[in-house]
């Protein structure tokens, strides 16, 4: 990353796409290095600009916003993505939580929070933050209390955490695909989760990763 951070917006909505360019033009540490307005033209100014930061809308008129930033994260591990949205449903943020993004950002949130997330993502692109985390949190259905993880299952719910895929789990634990697959998969069992956003809420939860995510106040 250069000493500016390089940010690429993909939003539909030619207001809020202004709105956002200005808003981060008029930061010192923050250029747009590119833009556009549907999700079919995502990929290639992401490839084109080369941005450290991707600011992404969730609803884009020509596809699904999550999809954008799941195939974003796919190919690029290292690139900050800052998930936009006008829905507040705690849903929604469980499944940007899911795919990967780095920031979870209501479009009715203060400027100051914005620019907040692009800094947060451009410096921890693998980590998750979204005001309103805690709470959603807690409205969800408790997990199992009294939970016990085996040194091998507390490494994998750390890496799952880091935002890395079972592949990366695998190559990182020096395990087989397969091996790290069913380590996965009964960390899940443990937890009472089914992917790795329950996962990760279930360990939050408890205590396991309260350092991993970052929670605004």
């Amino acid at each position: 990353m250069t000493d500016s951070i390089g940010v690429a917006v993909i939003d539909g909505h030619t207001l809020t796409r202004y709105g956002l360019v200005n808003l981060v033009s008029s930061a010192a540490d923050i250029r747009i290095v590119g833009e556009c307005g549907c999700a079919a033209e995502a990929a290639a100014v992401v490839a084109a600009s080369e941005p450290d930061v991707v600011v992404l809308d969730v609803a884009l008129p020509d596809g699904d916003g999550l999809r954008v930033a799941r195939d974003l994260r796919d190919r690029y591990p290292d690139l900050g993505i800052v998930l936009l949205t006008s829905a507040t449903e705690d849903d929604v943020l469980f499944r940007a939580l899911e795919t990967g993004v780095s920031a979870f950002v209501c479009k009715t949130a203060p400027n100051s929070e914005v620019l907040a997330a692009i800094r947060h993502a451009a410096v921890a692109a693998a980590s998750f933050t979204a005001t309103g985390l805690a709470l959603a949190l807690g409205r969800r259905a408790t997990v199992p209390t009294g939970l016990v993880l085996s040194p091998r299952e507390r490494e994998v719910l750390s890496l799952l955490a880091d935002g890395l895929s079972v592949p990366a789990i695998a190559k990182s634990m020096y395990v087989s695909h397969s091996t790290a697959k069913t380590y996965v998969s009964r960390l899940y069992e443990k937890l009472g989760a089914c992917n790795r956003a329950q996962a990760i809420m279930g360990a939050l939860r408890l205590g396991l990763i309260e350092q991993k995510l970052s929670v605004p106040a």
